[in-house]
C-alpha cells in the first residue's frame, strides 16, 4: 500500500503502462504490415482468379477448367498455386492439394499442403478459397502462404511470453525507479526538516549539475544561503538596535526619573534633554524603517531618466556650506551625458549621504572629490576623501546597519547612512564598492547609462 501511495511509483507505473501500450501498438502495426495486409492481397487475388475460372467453367465445362488449373499450377509465380476441382458426385477431376476438408460453408480454408521429396517433408500452408460451381461441382483455389504463417506464429509466440514478461519488468522497473526518485526526494525533505528544526546550515547533497535533482538541490542550497545570510543580518541588526537603544533609553529614563524631584530650572533642562533623546530615537527608527522599506521593495519606486550630472552638482551645492564651515575643499568633476534610469529622490538621498559621510570623516583642511563620467554603457560615480580610511578587514562591513568603524568614535551618527546607500544601490541593481585610498576612503558606484530623451532629463531635488 505504501508503494502504491508513492507519487513517484504511480508516475513510474504510468510511464510503464504507456510504454507497454506503445509496444502493443507497435506489435499490432507490425502484424498488420507483415501479415494481415499481405494476406488480404492474396485473398483479393484468389477472388479474382476464382471468378475468371468460374466463367471459364460456364463456357468450356470441366475439361477447360481442369486444363486451366494445370496451366495455373505450372506457371511461375511468387507464391505456389494450389487447386482442387471436385465433381458433384465427389469425383476428383484435377487437384494438386494433398487433402481438403468436407464442405462446411466456410469460404476461406487453411490447408496443410506439405510436399514429400526423397523422404523429407517440406512444410507448406495454403490459403484456399472454397467456391461452389453451377451444377454442384466444387472449386478450391489457393496460394502458398507458408512465409506469412511462420511470421504469424512467431508474432503470436512472442506476444504470449513478451507481454507478460514486459509487464513484470515494467512493475520491477517502476519500483526501482520509484525507489531512486524517493531517495533523492528524501534528501530534499531531510534538508528541509533540518532547516525547520532551526539548523540553517542544512544543505542538500549535490553531486554536480548532472540532472534535474542536482540542479534543484543547487537552487535550494542557494536559497538557503540567502536565508541564512538574511537571518544573520536580522540577528546583527537586532543586536545593533538593542545596543544602540540601550544608552539613549537609559539616559531618557534617568532624566525622566530625575525630573520628578528636580527644581524648576533643572526640570526645564531635563525636559529639553529628554526631548532631544526622544527626537534622536525617532530619527533612528525613521532611518531603520526607510532602509527596511527600500530593501523589501515596499518603497514606491518611480524609475525614470535622471540627469545624474545635474543631480550630483545639486547634491554638492547642498553640502557646500557644511564643507566650507569645516575648511574642507569640495570638488566636483562631472562630464556631460550622464543620464541613468532610476528614482531621482532615492538617488539624491544616497549621493547626499555619501557626501555627508565623506565630509564628517575628513579632518579640517582636507578635501572631498566627487567625480562622475561615462564608461561604455555605464555611469561611474567616484567619491574620495582624505579622511582616516578604514581597516581593510572591516571594508566588507560598510553598509551594515549600525556598523561604525573604530575611527568613527566621537563622530555623530547612527551608522545608518551607508546602509541606506547600499539599499538604494541594490534597488537600482548597481554595484557599489568601497576601497581604501591613500589616504581616505574611495567609493565607486556604477549605474547603467540610459540614452537621453528629447530635452533635459528630470532634475534632481535640491534638498
Amino acid at each position: 500500500m505504501r508503494l502504491l501511495g508513492s507519487f513517484s511509483f504511480r508516475l513510474a507505473l504510468l510511464y510503464a503502462a504507456l510504454f507497454t501500450l506503445s509496444v502493443a501498438i507497435l506489435l499490432g502495426l507490425y502484424y498488420w504490415v507483415s501479415i494481415r495486409h499481405p494476406t488480404n492481397e492474396v485473398q483479393a487475388g484468389l477472388e479474382g482468379e476464382a471468378a475468371r475460372l468460374e466463367r471459364l467453367y460456364r463456357v468450356g465445362g470441366e475439361g477447360a477448367l481442369a486444363a486451366a488449373l494445370e496451366r495455373r499450377a505450372a506457371a511461375m509465380a511468387p507464391r505456389v498455386a494450389y487447386h482442387a476441382l471436385i465433381a458433384n458426385d465427389g469425383r476428383v477431376i484435377a487437384a494438386n492439394l494433398p487433402s481438403w476438408p468436407a464442405p462446411s460453408g466456410a469460404r476461406w480454408l487453411r490447408i496443410e499442403a506439405d510436399v514429400y521429396r526423397d523422404g523429407d517433408e517440406d512444410d507448406h500452408e495454403a490459403l484456399v478459397l472454397d467456391r461452389p460451381l453451377p451444377g454442384g461441382a466444387r472449386l478450391l483455389v489457393g496460394r502458398d502462404i507458408e512465409d506469412l504463417d511462420e511470421i504469424e506464429e512467431a508474432v503470436r509466440g512472442a506476444a504470449v511470453w513478451l507481454l507478460p514478461a514486459l509487464l513484470v519488468l515494467v512493475f520491477v522497473g517502476a519500483a526501482l525507479m520509484s525507489r531512486a526518485i524517493g531517495r533523492r526526494l528524501d534528501t530534499l525533505g531531510n534538508a528541509a526538516r533540518r532547516v525547520m528544526d532551526g539548523d540553517l546550515t542544512g544543505r542538500v547533497p549535490v553531486r554536480g549539475p548532472r540532472d534535474d535533482f542536482d540542479r534543484l538541490g543547487a537552487t535550494l542550497n542557494a536559497m538557503l544561503d540567502r536565508i541564512e545570510a538574511s537571518m544573520e543580518s536580522v540577528r546583527r541588526v537586532s543586536d545593533s538596535v538593542a545596543h544602540e537603544l540601550r544608552t539613549p533609553l537609559s539616559r531618557l529614563q534617568a532624566d525622566l526619573a530625575e525630573l520628578r524631584s528636580a527644581s524648576p530650572h533643572r526640570a526645564a533642562e531635563l525636559r529639553e534633554r529628554a526631548l532631544a533623546e526622544s527626537d534622536r530615537l525617532a530619527r533612528m527608527f525613521d532611518a531603520v524603517l526607510r532602509i527596511a522599506r527600500i530593501e523589501a521593495q515596499r518603497h514606491a519606486v518611480e524609475l525614470a531618466p535622471v540627469d545624474l550630472g545635474a543631480l550630483l552638482v545639486d547634491a554638492a551645492d547642498y553640502h557646500a556650506p557644511l564643507a566650507e564651515d569645516r575648511g574642507i575643499a569640495l570638488e566636483t568633476k562631472v562630464t556631460d551625458d550622464l543620464t541613468v534610469s532610476g528614482d531621482r529622490d532615492l538617488l539624491f538621498q544616497a549621493v547626499s549621504n555619501l557626501i555627508d559621510n565623506a565630509i564628517k570623516f575628513t579632518p579640517e583642511g582636507g578635501a572631498v572629490s566627487l567625480d562622475a563620467r561615462r564608461e561604455a554603457d555605464a555611469v561611474v560615480v567616484t567619491l574620495t576623501d582624505t579622511g582616516p580610511g578604514i581597516p581593510p578587514d572591516l571594508l566588507g562591513r560598510l553598509g551594515e546597519r549600525f556598523f561604525r568603524a573604530p575611527e568613527a568614535a566621537g563622530i555623530a551618527g547612527f551608522g545608518l547612512g551607508l546602509a541606506l546607500v547600499r539599499a538604494v544601490a541594490r534597488l537600482h541593481a548597481s554595484p557599489l564598492d568601497f576601497t581604501n585610498g591613500k589616504p581616505g576612503l574611495v567609493v565607486r558606484w556604477r549605474l547603467g547609462w540610459t540614452k537621453p530623451t528629447a530635452g533635459r532629463a528630470g532634475q534632481a531635488p535640491t534638498g
